[in-house]
């Protein structure tokens, strides 16, 4: 288990929000926290505690007056601590060559590869020939529907039809370095973590059988008993992303406890 921070972007600042409230339409999103500092500030915090893995989050579509802005922060993250964090957000095989070249250790893929509501095989060997298999991180962020964890797409406003289980894990493996999952129901609300989807994970082989294969999970971790939860859920084997309840983003758990316990 190991902890891997976040930066999430929205409207060209550094926000915590709570997931389910983002909204291409008026660039909107319910907020938690709203940072006075860039980007690049907590870069360099991450970068002093050398803390890797992290995911910078880019919540604006290209198509939003605010993306430029948005862009550049992720940007200045990136120059601050190259090699050093993960981005995600609008990637693409157009793209992803810029955001590894300016110093992305990954490019983090959701939408690019679930089109129309399904795996594009077609868009996910276009990814990974781009960036390559050690570079890559799909985004299986997900929603619960009909007793089943349903992948979202598009900043997770779209269902696609495809559902986090073995089967689609051991696909995926194949074409990925890591996997990251919000729980995007719990994502903000700092309600506790969403128990059966880190369950389910847990008890994915490759996982269990530690080939090499990393998983973060980000969704409503709010307490530090959350997180031994996680480590027991997780058979100490799914990394943990804390945004909006850790101090640094206005919330209660102290960052330097949280990367001392993890």
């Amino acid at each position: 288990m190991e902890f891997r921070p976040c930066i999430d972007i929205h409207n060209g600042q550094v926000k915590q929000i709570v997931g389910s409230s983002l909204k291409d339409e008026n660039n909107e999103a319910k907020e938690n926290f709203v940072a006075s500092k860039g980007a690049e500030y907590y870069a360099e915090l991450y970068k002093s505690r050398n803390i890797k893995g992290g995911h910078i989050i880019l919540l604006n579509p290209a198509s939003s007056d605010f993306y430029s802005a948005t862009k550049e922060q992720a940007l200045n993250a990136l120059k601050a601590y190259p090699g050093g964090l993960q981005v995600g957000g609008g990637i693409n095989d157009t793209n992803a060559a810029e955001f590894l070249e300016a110093g992305a250790s990954h490019v983090i893929v959701t939408s690019f590869v679930f089109k129309d509501g399904m795996i594009n095989m077609e868009h996910l060997k276009k990814i990974y020939d781009v960036a390559g298999k050690e570079h890559l991180v799909l985004d299986l962020s997900c929603r619960y529907k009909d007793g089943e964890y349903y992948i979202v797409t598009d900043r997770w406003q779209k269902y696609t039809q495809e559902i986090i289980n073995n089967e689609t894990l051991d696909m995926l493996k194949e074409y990925c370095d890591e996997f990251l999952i919000h729980a995007v129901d719990v994502e903000g609300k700092s309600q506790g973590i969403e128990q059966e989807l880190v369950k389910k994970l847990g008890s994915w082989k490759a996982i269990k059988g530690n080939e090499n294969h990393a998983i973060t999970y980000a969704g409503g971790v709010h307490s530090y008993e959350d997180v031994e939860l996680l480590r027991r859920l997780g058979s100490n084997n799914i990394n943990v992303t804390i945004g909006s309840s850790l101090d640094i983003f206005g919330g209660t758990l102290e960052f330097e406890r949280i990367v001392d316990m993890v």
